[in-house]
């Protein structure tokens, strides 16, 4: 079967082909179909099902290009997952807003639709929990949503926090003072406020006291108003630090709590607070739980095979040799 796809713009054609046609290779690999460029048209050939597969997620491809997004390997995989699983109407709202822009310049999206109702779920609601795998973006995206409240003047400050240890209190072990001590565990949020901010605006609201970058114990005995607090890494807490930090929120201030609760580092006889406020607060309002998946992972493919693979293996499921 043979399938014409009209393109009115050749640069759409060039966006998605990608460089060295990397990205429509994998489509007729993934897809086991054979597509041809000849002007502003794609010819799609191959088995029946997989070319309505083939132009489905050709066309979905196209409209992301028209959109001005960036076409690489990771997005052309998402969007074969996608249109597999029957959502790609989903996709026609994916990246069309801007969550942040970085001191670059360079505008911060949604790329996947986890990512979508997770930046949604910040805006809607007071607290959030961001749950799922490495390279899911979720730390990334609240230190982005964060920045772009404090510019819009809607909170006062910015307070990243993280747990300092991730088995026992070792502190005393590591040379210098406290805060080279915590600087180690606390690098992820600095990277983050660096890219949205640039080192010298990041220097300048610390010195004011607008961001305050801190171990989860600094939180103690304080009421956070007019906030934007992430806490990172939140599967090391346990159940009487997660209290003590949802209880910090003070008045104009909003939360969001970030954790992968396959990599609890407690020692065997704790029980990890993000595992047992996710049970707790699951039916609170105000309160929104986004649980990441592989398909959300946005670094190298081979972390979202890794993480598939170690699902696998922990759900008894076969893994692929």
């Amino acid at each position: 079967m043979e399938h014409i796809i009209n393109v009115e713009r050749l640069e759409h054609i060039i966006s998605v082909f990608g460089s060295f046609d990397e990205n429509i290779r994998l489509v007729e690999q993934e897809l086991s179909v054979s597509v041809y460029s000849r002007e502003s048209e794609l010819k799609v050939s191959g088995d029946e099902e997989n070319v309505d597969l083939a132009r489905r997620v050709l066309e979905s491809l196209m409209e992301l290009a028209a959109r001005g997004e960036v076409i690489d390997g990771q997005t052309v995989r998402y969007v074969i997952d996608t249109v597999r699983s029957g959502d790609e109407s989903k996709l026609a709202d994916l990246g069309r807003g801007v969550v942040c822009i970085t001191c670059k310049g360079k505008p911060v999206r949604a790329k996947t639709l986890g990512q979508k109702n997770y930046c949604e779920a910040i805006a809607k609601n007071t607290i959030t929990f961001g749950v799922g795998p490495a390279g899911t973006g979720k730390t990334y995206l609240a230190v982005a949503a964060a920045v772009t409240a404090f510019r819009k003047k809607e909170i006062d400050r910015i307070i990243l926090t993280r747990p300092a240890v991730e088995a026992g209190e070792r502190l005393g072990f590591l040379p210098g003072d406290l805060q080279n001590k915590v600087d180690p565990y606390l690098r992820p949020l600095y990277d983050a406020l660096f890219d949205m901010l640039g080192a010298e605006n990041y220097n300048k609201y610390l010195e004011k006291g607008n961001i305050e970058v801190a171990p989860l114990a600094y939180m103690r005995g304080r009421t956070l108003d007019n906030s934007f607090i992430i806490l990172d890494e939140a599967q090391n807490t346990t159940r009487e630090q997660m209290k003590m930090f949802l209880t910090r929120l003070g008045f104009g201030s909003k939360a969001v709590v970030t954790g992968d609760i396959t990599q609890i580092d407690l020692p065997a006889d704790k029980i990890s607070g993000l595992k047992d406020a996710l049970n707790i607060l699951s039916d609170v309002e105000d309160i929104a739980i986004c649980k990441f998946s592989e398909k959300d992972v946005v670094r190298h493919v081979l972390v979202q095979r890794i993480v598939k693979a170690y699902e696998d293996y922990h759900s008894g499921k076969k893994v692929k040799k």
